[in-house]
């Protein structure tokens, strides 16, 4: 039988961010026990155990949160009618009125994999980009594989790049970048015959214009656009795919946050959906 441990490490190894979730205290009445765990994939989706479902709706949108800000948070569950809970940094308090009455806290712990750089060319910017990327804590890919990584960083300067940029591409990498003049980078992706789509994941000139002029500057000026392509623009890690967020709706009976997925209970009104927690909210939401 796979525990939830196993999982976790079933998804490290495929370089998949989830979150883990442990129950560090719980109050009758509640089905949750302290020690219960789960792991929250990008998708929304749960594997595993921590506490019923009005209490795991809020745990997921959490985790979604947390993922995205690569935080870890204390989510405190607290049933209505509850005495006022504190706010404090790092914690966050939710309250569930088709709670059962108890409560329980979790630990949410974001695990992201390393982001992962290949570089293409022989040249001594190629060697300063991986000296810089290793220091950061970037996996530095060696084989020719694309798959999975991050970035691709293209300094062969006139060898090999038209090759290197659309096997990049067609591996789904979101973030190619060519070191090169804007004369000359543009003249190499007019003859690759991008689509717009594909264009707008190519960046050339490499790098943000810090003025660089030397192979470590330069270096700097790359890593810097790839770190901020990873932290304000949303690039995942794990595919270099932008990171998708499941959609959310309100609960108009309970006002609880839900994650839409093929499984939330909804019922459609004058061409709308209309989402909710559980089955509950939803029987008494078309009995009114």
């Amino acid at each position: 039988m796979t525990t939830i441990a196993d999982r976790a490490r079933e998804l490290t190894a495929s370089r998949e961010p989830f979150v883990q979730a442990t129950v560090v205290r719980a109050q009758e009445p509640t089905s949750a026990r302290p020690g219960d765990a789960a792991v929250i994939r990008a998708d929304g989706s749960i594997e595993g155990f921590v506490g019923g479902v009005c209490a795991e709706s809020s745990v997921r949108a959490a985790a979604l949160d947390a993922l995205r800000d690569g935080d870890a948070l204390l989510l405190r569950v607290l049933p209505d009618g509850a005495a006022p809970f504190p706010e404090a940094p790092g914690a966050r308090v939710v309250v569930n009125p088709c709670h059962s009455g108890g409560a329980v806290e979790v630990f949410l712990r974001p695990m992201l994999p390393a982001p992962a750089l290949r570089l293409v060319g022989g040249t001594p910017i190629a060697a300063a980009v991986a000296t810089l990327a290793a220091f950061l804590d970037f996996d530095v890919v060696t084989s020719d594989d694309h798959a999975g990584c991050t970035a691709v960083v293209v300094a062969g300067l006139g060898r090999g790049e038209q090759d290197a940029i659309r096997a990049a591409l067609d591996a789904g990498v979101g973030f190619v970048a060519l070191v090169a003049s804007h004369k000359r980078g543009a003249v190499v992706l007019d003859e690759l015959g991008l689509t717009d789509a594909e264009r707008a994941r190519v960046h050339s000139p490499a790098g943000l214009d810090i003025g660089a002029r030397t192979p470590q500057e330069i270096a700097l000026s790359i890593m810097s656009e790839v770190v901020r392509a990873i932290r304000v623009d949303g690039l995942s890690p794990s595919s270099g795919a932008p990171a998708a967020r499941p959609q959310q709706a309100v609960d108009p009976v309970c006002g609880m946050t839900v994650l839409v997925g093929p499984e939330t209970p909804h019922v459609r009104i004058d061409g709308q959906d209309v989402w909710f927690c559980c089955a509950g909210c939803l029987a008494r939401f078309t009995a009114a």
